[in-house]
């Protein structure tokens, strides 16, 4: 199995990736980064912990029985993709991922980061 290192660097490898993390979701705490593109990646892994953390909550309220796939954040110049990851040695943690929202594919970014998440375990 790839290094964790080398996953996130070949995620950033696709067109328009400025930054990836892997996000601890219990400490909100990035257990490793690479890029960066100008982001803070430690304030953004702790600030999209409790984005992820309240759409679970939200779910739990209102009974939907399903996981998170994606959560996609739109700003005016990039795209923000947050993915959690499921699976042995994975659970509890997540992909935050930063891409130039004039460069990138959010079709090929998805897929990066699937592959990414099936790539990392603790």
């Amino acid at each position: 199995m790839a290094t964790m290192a080398n996953t996130l660097a070949a995620a950033m490898q696709v067109s328009g990736a400025t930054a990836i993390a892997v996000v601890d979701m219990d400490s909100g705490m990035a257990l490793a980064t690479a890029g960066g593109g100008g982001i803070d990646l430690e304030v953004a892994a702790a600030g999209n912990t409790e984005v992820v953390r309240s759409k679970m909550r939200v779910m739990q309220q209102l009974d939907l029985n399903t996981e998170i796939e994606d959560i996609l954040i739109t700003l005016g110049t990039q795209y923000h993709l947050i993915r959690p990851m499921k699976g042995k040695g994975a659970a509890g943690l997540f992909l935050y991922y930063v891409l130039d929202r004039d460069k990138a594919n959010l079709a090929m970014a998805r897929r990066a980061l699937n592959e990414a998440a099936g790539n990392i375990t603790l």
